[in-house]
């Protein structure tokens, strides 16, 4: 079996103190960063993935619903957007940034963009159109199982696990690994992902 761990969003901006921090965001981190440290070997490939936004459209709100409308978050280019410094210390080769010009919460969403530009709608374009999304690259890897780590758990590592499900991979979210918006929204997220075959370990 080929493995691929997929780390969704550990960027300063949705842990503690950040624009839409997470409660224990940064443990999150902390705690991924030791089970990268520790389990590497056992991957064949290693992705991160990342809210960049451009111009989101009405992602973005003054008024959110905290449902479909967020406060400005994941700014590309600001230092909330980068990744948390325990993940960044890691030295991971590939980075999915998603949501550059649209509302954006599953990883593979993304686009593979290993520097901190902030892309033109061409550019974004150009890259959708050269195939560089995190399903092409799992599947050059011959990937057969993805595990899922991340913030948010209801959220965008929820709506990352089910494409890699729809997408017909193995798919497992380790839950010691991540952490929901609310336990009451991480219920029914984890609710969801079992229902659609996701193993919770």
């Amino acid at each position: 079996m080929s493995k691929a761990l997929i780390i969704v969003d550990v960027q300063p901006t949705f842990c503690e103190g950040g624009e839409l921090g997470v409660e224990g965001g940064n443990a999150v981190a902390e705690r991924i960063a030791e089970y990268v440290e520790t389990h590497r070997n056992e991957y064949s490939y290693v992705a991160t993935t990342q809210d960049w936004h451009v111009e989101p459209g009405r992602h973005w709100s003054d008024d959110p619903d905290y449902v479909d409308t967020w406060p400005v978050h994941g700014k590309a280019g600001t230092a909330n957007a980068g990744l948390h410094p325990a993940i960044a210390a890691l030295g991971i080769g590939h980075h999915f940034k998603k949501g550059q010009y649209s509302p954006s919460y599953s990883g593979f969403e993304g686009l593979e963009d290993n520097t901190d530009r902030i892309p033109t709608r061409e550019e974004v374009a150009a890259d959708l159109t050269a195939g560089r999304t995190l399903a092409n690259a799992l599947e050059a890897a011959g990937i057969t199982r993805v595990d899922v780590v991340g913030l948010a758990e209801s959220h965008c590592v929820k709506e990352t696990a089910l494409d890699a499900r729809k997408l017909g991979y193995e798919t497992h979210v380790i839950e010691e690994l991540t952490e929901p918006v609310s336990e009451e929204l991480g219920v029914d997220a984890r609710r969801q992902m079992r229902e659609a075959g996701v193993v919770l370990d």
